[in-house]
């Protein structure tokens, strides 16, 4: 009699169980149809690619809620703090037209022409408003330089 009674609970346990499961496999079902479509987009395509060639690069992607801005240099004459003013106001521009801002950045780096320029470009990069907790950052001066005479290229990856 025990054996029978031990045998009815695992039964009745076990269809517990599978409609347990049945029912986490319909919540998963919706929810995976509740979720958008991931799709990779570029609300800015590169700039005058040369005639007959596709461009190499897209200035900014969105995927799904994400946002990665490429490298924003600054090709005109000037400071370090021109530089770093012209770059970071770039981006935030670009931010804001993607639907995002230096307040929804997760990933900053900063590519320095020289490395003297760290605590002048870190006087005007602290001087703009990353939120409540600022993105990670990284900083290196890359041996070979920037490319277009900058003396700094930023790029991010945020969400919007």
């Amino acid at each position: 009699m025990d054996s029978k009674r031990s045998r009815r609970g695992l039964l009745k346990g076990g269809a517990k169980a599978a409609a347990g499961a049945a029912a986490g496999a319909a919540m998963v079902a919706g929810q995976a149809k509740a979720q958008p479509k991931m799709e990779k987009r570029s609300p800015y395509p590169a700039p005058n690619p040369p005639p007959a060639k596709k461009p190499m690069y897209s200035r900014a992607v969105a995927y799904g809620n994400m946002i990665f801005l490429s490298g924003v240099g600054y090709h005109k004459p000037g400071t370090i703090e021109d530089h770093t003013r012209g770059v970071i106001d770039e981006i935030s521009k670009n931010l804001q037209e993607a639907g995002s801002s230096l307040q929804k950045l997760l990933k900053v780096n900063v590519y320095l022409n020289d490395l003297k320029d760290y605590d002048a470009m870190n006087k005007i990069y602290y001087s703009y408003d990353w939120g409540d907790v600022p993105p990670v950052r990284t900083t290196v001066a890359p041996a070979a330089g920037i490319p277009g005479n900058s003396l700094i290229e930023i790029d991010v990856i945020g969400y919007i």
